[in-house]
This record gives C-alpha cells, sequence and structure tokens, in this order.
C-alpha cells in the first residue's frame, strides 16, 4: 500500500508558472515549502475536500508571498525572460534574439551570424512557452559555441593528459557543470556558457583529469591542482555566482 499520493500542478506568478506538488500522506498537520524545483504542500491523509481546498488556496498565497519577499526565489525559479529584440551576452558574443508566431506545429530556432531567429507555434499557448524559449537558445547558441568549447578540451587535453577522447557535448543540464562517462565521453552545461574563460576552462581540465581519474580522490585533486593551481578559485567563482549562469 502506497505511503503517499502526490499531485504536479502548477501555479502563476507574475504571469508566469511556478511547479508545486501536494503531497497526501502519514502525517498529523499540514507543511508548506519551497524546494529546489518547485513549492511544496504536504496534507495528512483523510484530511476533508474542504480542508483540502482551503490549505491549497492559504498555501498558494503563501507561495506568492514568499516570492514577493525573497529576491532570490525568483531568480531561481523564474529566471530570465525573453522577449523580440532582447540581447544575450556570452562567450565574448553579443546575440540579438528575434521572436515571432509562425503557422507550425512545433516551435523552431536558427541562428545567423549573432541573430537568433525563434519561431514559436501558434498552437502553444501554454504558460511554459518562457521554458520553450530558454531550451530553444539553449540549443543554438551551444551549436554555435561548440567549435570553441571543442578547441579548449583539444588545448588542455594536447598539453597535459594527452588522452583519449570519444565525444563532446553542450548539454541543457541543470545538474552538474560537466560530466566524464567511462566511454570517455565529456559532456558540459550550457550554462557553463555564461561563466568567465577561465573558469571554463577549470571545469574543462576537471572533467579531463577523470580520464585519469575517475572520482574525486586526493589522488584526482593532485591532478587537477598540477595542471590549474589555483583552481579552488574557480570553484569559487561558480559557488558564488552560478545561479546566475541560466538562459
Amino acid at each position: 500500500m502506497a505511503k503517499y499520493t502526490v499531485q504536479k500542478s502548477f501555479i502563476t506568478y507574475d504571469g508566469r508558472p511556478i511547479m508545486v506538488k501536494y503531497y497526501i500522506e502519514k502525517r498529523n498537520n499540514s507543511r508548506f515549502s519551497i524546494g529546489k524545483k518547485e513549492a511544496i504542500l504536504r496534507m495528512p491523509i483523510g484530511i476533508r475536500q474542504a480542508e483540502q481546498k482551503r490549505l491549497i488556496s492559504q498555501f498558494e498565497k503563501w507561495v506568492r508571498e514568499q516570492f514577493d519577499k525573497i529576491p532570490e526565489l525568483r531568480t531561481r525559479f523564474l529566471g530570465k525572460e525573453y522577449k523580440d529584440g532582447d540581447e544575450l551576452t556570452l562567450m565574448h558574443k553579443t546575440y540579438i534574439i528575434h521572436i515571432k508566431r509562425a503557422n507550425r506545429k512545433t516551435h523552431h530556432a536558427t541562428i545567423k551570424g549573432q541573430d537568433v531567429f525563434i519561431e514559436l507555434s501558434n498552437f502553444d499557448d501554454s504558460p511554459f512557452i518562457q521554458k520553450s524559449i530558454k531550451t530553444l537558445l539553449s540549443r543554438v547558441i551551444a551549436q554555435d559555441n561548440m567549435p570553441e568549447i571543442e578547441r579548449r578540451v583539444d588545448y588542455w587535453n594536447d598539453h597535459f593528459y594527452q588522452e583519449k577522447i570519444n565525444t563532446i557535448r553542450l548539454k541543457r543540464n541543470q545538474s552538474n557543470w560537466g560530466s566524464c562517462s567511462s566511454n570517455r565521453n565529456l559532456n558540459f552545461s550550457t550554462r557553463l556558457l555564461f561563466a568567465p574563460s577561465d573558469v571554463i576552462d577549470y571545469v574543462i581540465v576537471h572533467e579531463l583529469a577523470h580520464l585519469k581519474e575517475m572520482n574525486h580522490s586526493p589522488k584526482f585533486w593532485n591532478i587537477v591542482a598540477g595542471v590549474m593551481p589555483d583552481y579552488k578559485k574557480k570553484e569559487h567563482w561558480l559557488k558564488e555566482n552560478g545561479h546566475l549562469c541560466s538562459f
């Protein structure tokens, strides 16, 4: 028998969606909280429908109050909102974003020089349209900057590691800055494109070191330090500023 049930939904703040989860579980009282990716309401099993509706209404009001009071929440959950004509600067380039609606079934984006053209489907009136725009921006800007990332990986590998690399990819990964698989695939988050050049190089050095040592043992960190002695400064920058690195 399941110990709880959970329902996913969203509420709006300033016209934009915030993911929420409603748990009904074995507990004595209700609880409001805000996690990393969603706001959470926990309610006891057996709660009456009228009381459940009252709590949900109270919870939604509470969430909006938290977003009013805490700027960091707005940055973390809502991020940037893009509109036609906006500029986006990263990797020493300034991209001009052109957004229009089109009679097409799916969203589409292309990049020409430093102009990004986004066509949004007329059939999508979802409140999550900004999420679609960010996904498209991440994809085409990653493609545009992939040669530079590959050049940097090759530079550090050729000069310090001389390891075989299978593939190099830029992915819209929110959970880490980079990864190295046992198949010798190097993956980097597109968020990294917002970081300074020396920080990008640190993440590359970090993942290349995993080709020699697939863990975070003292031996691994000695390999990193042997290539980049001040790597802790780069880690500190990511810890302090990583939340600003996002499409």
